[in-house]
């Protein structure tokens, strides 16, 4: 008979804990100017009553993009591009495939038509996926404003080769106009278990739903203090909601698209 191996999992979760205060303090201390300037490029998109498409190209990367739209005390304007190609809901082996499909992201980005006075924030944990890239490229041929939120160690650690890449390799901090780095560690897990050869617990869900809320709260703040208080979503099931929320349906329901 083998040992009994006899694990600490209070001691694991706490570890994983500190991991991610310790990321989202990485954040808050190393993107504080990228986190500015592109709070400043959504004030203005609000400001002129435009909106901000976010599109999180890639299984659990969607999250991202769900994050911020339609969410209680999030930016009305905020425009979330829902494919179902990608959404693990439709087959994770599924969207696994397509997120890795040259072609597809420009497919995507072409249906929002999006020209020079559009913002989109692209949202990937890995920031190479060919459906991201081209999503980036085509966004940027339409002259559109490109914000990329994703991990420069994951995407510089990834093999030129790896099969997820779009064919010209290119990472998306590269090819966006602010790129914002989510400091999400090669292999996303970050727990080891004594007794197992691979990580466990992911922590980019939780880095890019915190740089995402960071960009809002700087985003609403830079409006107040020009003397503009930009709508936001009140929950639904919080008193009042659906009254709080309906002063403001009519202007956005036929443009953001997933409304």
């Amino acid at each position: 008979m083998s040992d009994t191996i006899r694990i600490d999992a209070d001691a694991l979760c706490e570890g994983y804990f500190a991991s991610t205060q310790d990321l989202m303090r990485r954040v808050l201390a190393e993107e504080a100017s990228a986190l500015d300037a592109a709070a400043a490029k959504l004030a203005d998109q609000v400001a002129g009553d435009r909106l901000i498409h976010i599109f999180g190209p890639g299984g659990h990367s969607n999250l991202a993009s769900q994050e911020v739209f339609f969410r209680a005390g999030g930016l009305m304007h905020v425009s979330a591009i829902l494919d179902e190609g990608t959404l693990l809901s439709n087959g994770a082996l599924r969207s696994m495939a397509i997120e890795r499909l040259p072609g597809y992201g420009k497919i995507v980005i072409a249906d929002q038509r999006l020209d020079e006075h559009s913002l989109l924030i692209l949202v990937n944990a890995y920031g190479i996926n060919a459906a991201l890239i081209d999503a980036a490229l085509e966004a940027r041929r339409r002259g559109a404003f490109i914000i990329g939120v994703s991990s420069r160690q994951h995407a510089a650690g990834t093999a030129p080769d790896h099969p997820a890449r779009h064919p010209t390799r290119q990472n998306l901090h590269d090819i966006v106009d602010i790129a914002i780095d989510t400091k999400v560690p090669i292999g996303d897990a970050v727990v080891q278990m004594p007794g197992m050869t691979e990580n466990i617990s992911a922590i980019s869900t939780f880095a890019n739903a915190f740089t995402l809320n960071c960009l809002v709260i700087r985003t609403v703040a830079k409006l107040v203090e020009r003397g503009i208080e930009p709508p936001v979503w009140r929950s639904g099931n919080a008193p009042g909601g659906d009254e709080a929320n309906g002063r403001f349906i009519s202007r956005f329901q036929g443009r953001v698209k997933a409304l």
